[in-house]
């Protein structure tokens, strides 16, 4: 199909793992597992025979262990020049790192972490419920960080699910969307700040994350930005959408102008998509594993760091430690402040 001069959609690309992206976003993944009921240490009550422990992407019988050996999930890794955000959209997730921070969060949380100069965290999920199943759902994205902040000292914020808004909005034919907005406004609507390093606390940088869910035939308008930011739709459940005049299937990563407004129309089936934007960084990147630098030089420098000091050490007992099943959702940070979520979804903060 050719492109009219105000076609909206730039290109069109297949969901691969991960997720295409583009700068200044570096990674994007979607997990989804069916875990079974979890038995006496957090991990899944059936037979892990056949999986390759250590290393089970494989999706037998619709979970996978990841790099974990009894719970599943990805035991301690360092982390150097960029930020995690992961949204935890179902179950739960148990935070650890070398700052002896800890966190549960889960039911919509998001923690948003700068690595910055170097941080080892591990990222468990624990079968909480004994009785029935876990299923367990996450986006986690990673966002670049400029030059002048890649050795910014680390630090993690939490967005607790309650404290993000919820643009509802619906149609003259009835149809219902919603947005929650995780990272930037959108009308009236705008979330918790993100890391004080964060490039999305820029606000030239314009960066938004956005979850959206279109009704069955539903419609919804996304408003224009500035020009030149990177702006990409991924449509990842459902049956596919219409957006401006072309129809996307399931399963794509869609590239829009930022400075057009474009409407999204839902097919005949609900829908859920996921918008990642904001402004390039534009700087070299020099990737290796868990470190992303603007030179070889620099990633030298990365892996002989952490050899050296390991970011700090591991405080913790084991590489992939799990909190108490009755632990609730929290947040301890690294000087002592604490976080709680209290039965209704009203986080507290005590010092």
């Amino acid at each position: 199909m050719s492109e009219g001069p105000a076609d909206p959609v730039i290109s069109v690309h297949p969901l691969g793992f991960p997720w295409i992206t583009f700068d200044p976003f570096l990674f994007c993944v979607h997990h989804d597992d069916a875990y079974p009921p979890g038995n006496e240490h957090l991990g899944p009550r059936a037979s892990l025979a056949g999986r390759a422990l250590g290393n089970d992407f494989e999706g037998k019988d619709g979970w996978r262990m990841y790099h974990g050996q009894t719970v599943p999930g990805f035991p301690s890794h360092p982390h150097r020049g960029f930020e995690t955000v992961t949204v935890a959209r179902r179950g739960h997730i148990d935070h650890s790192d070398s700052l002896g921070a800890a966190a549960r969060f889960g039911q919509g949380d998001v923690q948003w972490m700068t690595a910055g100069r170097g941080v080892v965290h591990s990222e468990m999920f624990p079968l909480l419920d004994s009785e029935g199943p876990n299923p367990a759902e996450l986006f986690q994205i990673w966002l670049n960080l400029p030059a002048a902040d890649k050795m910014a000292p680390p630090h993690f914020s939490m967005l607790w699910s309650s404290q993000l808004p919820r643009v509802v909005s619906k149609d003259e034919a009835g149809g219902t969307a919603e947005v929650t907005v995780i990272a930037g406004r959108l009308g009236d609507a705008a979330p918790p700040p993100p890391p004080p390093r964060s490039w999305a606390a820029q606000p030239r940088a314009e960066v938004a994350i956005w979850s959206i869910k279109l009704g069955a035939g539903a419609r919804l308008r996304l408003p224009a930005a500035s020009p030149g930011l990177g702006r990409t739709l991924y449509v990842f459940l459902g049956q596919g959408v219409t957006i401006g005049e072309r129809r996307v299937d399931n399963g794509r990563a869609v590239r829009l102008r930022s400075d057009a407004a474009v409407e999204l129309r839902g097919g005949d089936a609900p829908a859920e998509l996921l918008l990642l934007q904001g402004r390039p960084i534009g700087e070299e990147v020099a990737q290796y594993g868990p470190f992303v630098m603007n030179t070889r030089a620099e990633l030298v420098t990365a892996f002989d760091d952490y050899q050296r000091t390991q970011f700090g050490g591991w405080p913790w007992p084991s590489d992939a430690p799990v909190h108490p099943r009755d632990a609730g959702r929290f947040a301890r940070h690294a000087d002592g402040r604490l976080e709680r979520v209290e039965r209704g979804d009203t986080p507290t903060a005590d010092d």
